[in-house]
């Protein structure tokens, strides 16, 4: 039974907010009367917008080396080329770059000239997904405000790598070698206004030590993590949406109120080997239990509230919030029972 999933306002927000500044705002930051300082020169490989002069394409080039940047740009698009190296030599002029997008070339860490990245003073977005790093690059910009580092061989992070990004809100390692270990309890120690941070597809086995405290959104699907620990989230207590699908939990490895947490409103945790339903908030707003092992659903034992209080339409204190409940992929047969539908009076889809 599938019903029209209609997603909240408030969920756009947040996933939104943590894509800081978008390319046109930034670019219009820039007065045009600035653009007649620089020369129009254009590397013959590239392409130069006229609309967009502080632009620079060089993607699907079939490049092996970076082309000398023009004084005037500030976004960079090489992706999708064969470059081996960053060098100081090509940024030489490029004193006001903003966005860098090297995605799917064939840097390795060798390949990184040593301090040319945090010579590049302006430089918000840097993007190194899809290539061959082995660690986090070091030593980064201190204004980056996204690190995209995702499909890569990371294993290793360096000590301090992150402790003077105060400015980094969105972080993303997904899709790479770390283990347990390479999350230390200081790793993330400086990432003050850090909000998504993505370590899904790696080889952990337990929770993350010491997440920054105002991460928004927390995503580690795709790993092998088999127990929360008690008041793990007491540490992050803005966290909204948590992605734990295709990992190792069971009953046991939850605490008894584990995920019972106000700030959570979207909990993800398809494909894992639960039997029955953990405690939720009555703030949560979207809940995905596809794929477990659950064989009923009772909606006195889950509801948040007492099943008296729900019953009570002249109540609107703090009635369950619960839009969106996923349980398809269990045991479970329908209709879903009335309790549910009782406790949970905002659903406006239940997949089973």
């Amino acid at each position: 039974m599938t019903l029209k999933v209609c997603t909240s306002l408030l969920l756009l927000f947040l996933v939104n907010s943590v894509w800081t500044r978008t390319v046109r705002q930034v670019y219009d930051e820039m007065d045009p009367e600035h653009w007649s300082r620089y020369t129009f020169e254009c590397p013959q490989e590239c392409f130069c917008p006229p609309s967009f002069p502080n632009a620079l394409y060089c993607d699907n080039k079939g490049l092996k080396e970076i082309p000398a940047i023009p004084a005037r740009i500030w976004y960079l698009y090489l992706q999708n080329n064969l470059i081996e190296n960053i060098s100081e030599k090509p940024f030489v002029n490029a004193t006001h770059l903003r966005w860098i997008n090297l995605n799917k070339n064939k840097i390795t860490n060798s390949g990184i000239e040593s301090g040319v990245l945090s010579k590049l003073k302006r430089l918000l977005y840097l993007f190194l997904e899809d290539n061959e790093l082995e660690e986090v690059p070091a030593p980064l910009p201190v204004g980056l405000e996204q690190l995209r580092l995702a499909r890569n061989k990371i294993s290793r992070i360096p000590e301090g790598v992150f402790s003077n990004l105060e400015n980094l809100t969105m972080l993303d390692l997904h899709q790479n070698s770390l283990l347990d270990s390479a999350l230390q309890s200081d790793t993330f120690q400086g990432l003050n206004n850090l909000m998504q941070l993505n370590i899904a597809k790696n080889s952990l086995k337990k929770m993350p030590l010491s997440i920054p405290a105002n991460t928004l959104q927390l995503f580690l699907d795709n790993n092998s993590i088999e127990v929360i620990p008690e008041n793990y989230f007491s540490a992050i207590p803005k966290v909204t949406f948590l992605r734990l699908n295709y990992n190792k939990l069971s009953d046991d490895g939850i605490p008894p109120n584990g995920f019972n947490v106000s700030s959570i409103l979207d909990l993800q945790l398809s494909h894992n080997q639960l039997t029955k339903i953990p405690p939720i908030n009555a703030h949560l707003e979207h809940l995905h239990l596809d794929h477990n092992r659950i064989k009923s659903v009772n909606g006195t034992q889950i509801c948040p509230v007492s099943i008296a209080v729900a019953e009570d339409y002249g109540f609107h204190g703090n009635i369950p919030r619960l839009r969106y409940l996923r349980l398809d992929g269990n045991e479970i047969q329908p209709p879903i029972p009335l309790d549910v539908m009782i406790c949970f009076r905002l659903l406006q889809a239940v997949v089973i």
